[in-house]
C-alpha cells in the first residue's frame, strides 16, 4: 500500500503528497528538466523509513513509477533543508547516480547542530555531500530547460532553508517556512522566530497561483488561487508574528 497522493501542476510538476499515518515530507518531481540520460529533479526525497516503521522512499518510489517515471531517472536532488523527514533518503537517490544540492548554510548546520536530529528522531545520517550548493537568484539547469526557477534562502525553521520559485509558472515549493493555516516550527535548533517572520513576508510579496508546502495540516495541503493565498499569508501573518 503507498502512502503517497499524486498531484499535477501544469505540464512538468508531479507532486506527491504524504498520506500516511507517521511523519514525512510532500516531495515533488520536475519532469524533463535535465539533459542527458536522467532529466528529472526531485525536490525533498523524505524519510527511509519513518518513526512508526512506514517505508517512506518505497513508496514514494512506487508513486513515482505508476506516473510513468523512474528513481533511476532522477539526475538532481534539491532539499529545502537537511531535517531528517526532508533529507533522509538523499543517499537511496545519490547511489543511483543522482546529484546533491543543498544552501552552503544548511549543509555547515548539518555538519553541527543538525547532526542531534538524526540521532535524537533514529534516523539515518545520510553520507552524501552536495554537488553544488544553492545560492540565491536562478537554478541553472543548462540549456534547453525551460523552466524558469528562482532560489530563494529563508531561513527560520532551519538557518539554511531555501524555497524554490517558478516565476512563469507562478508556483512556490515552500518547504518548511509556510503551510496551510500553518508556520515551520522555530523551537528545534537553528530556528530563529524573527528570520522565519521575515521570510515570510518576503514570500508574501510573490506573485502566486499554487504554494505546494513541505507538509499537510489539518487545514490543507496545497493551497491555489490568488485569494487564497493571499488570505493564508494575512492569518499566518496575523496569528504566527513574533510579535
Amino acid at each position: 500500500m503507498g502512502f503517497h497522493h499524486a498531484v499535477k501542476i501544469g505540464q512538468n510538476l508531479h507532486c506527491y503528497l504524504w498520506t500516511g499515518q507517521g511523519n514525512n515530507c510532500n516531495t515533488t518531481l520536475l519532469s524533463h528538466v535535465l539533459r542527458g540520460e536522467r532529466p528529472h529533479m526531485l525536490v525533498d526525497p523524505g524519510h527511509d523509513r519513518n518513526e512508526l516503521g512506514e517505508p517512506c522512499f518505497d513508496s514514494l518510489a512506487q508513486a513515482i513509477a505508476k506516473d510513468g517515471f523512474k528513481i533511476e531517472d532522477i539526475g538532481l536532488v534539491v532539499c529545502t533543508h537537511s531535517h531528517p523527514d526532508h533529507f533522509e533518503a538523499v543517499d537511496a537517490l545519490v547511489d543511483r547516480g543522482a546529484l546533491l544540492a543543498l544552501s552552503h548554510e544548511e549543509y555547515e548546520f548539518l555538519q553541527g547542530q543538525g547532526k542531534m536530529f538524526y540521532s535524537v528522531f533514529s534516523a539515518h545520517l545520510p553520507r552524501a555531500k552536495p554537488y553544488f550548493y544553492l545560492n540565491e537568484g536562478e537554478l541553472d539547469l543548462g540549456s534547453g530547460n525551460k523552466l524558469n526557477i528562482k532560489v530563494l534562502l529563508t531561513p527560520g525553521h532551519s538557518p539554511g532553508s531555501i524555497c524554490l520559485y517558478l516565476e512563469d509558472e507562478k508556483i512556490l515549493l515552500s518547504g518548511d517556512v509556510i503551510f496551510s493555516s500553518s508556520v515551520g516550527r522555530t523551537d528545534f535548533p537553528g530556528g530563529d522566530t524573527s528570520q522565519l517572520c521575515q521570510s515570510i513576508e518576503r514570500l508574501s510579496q510573490l506573485d502566486l497561483e499554487y504554494i505546494v508546502p513541505g507538509h499537510n495540516t489539518e487545514a490543507g495541503n496545497i493551497i491555489f488561487g490568488k485569494d487564497d493565498i493571499k488570505e493564508n499569508f494575512r492569518m499566518v501573518k496575523l496569528f504566527f508574528s513574533d510579535g
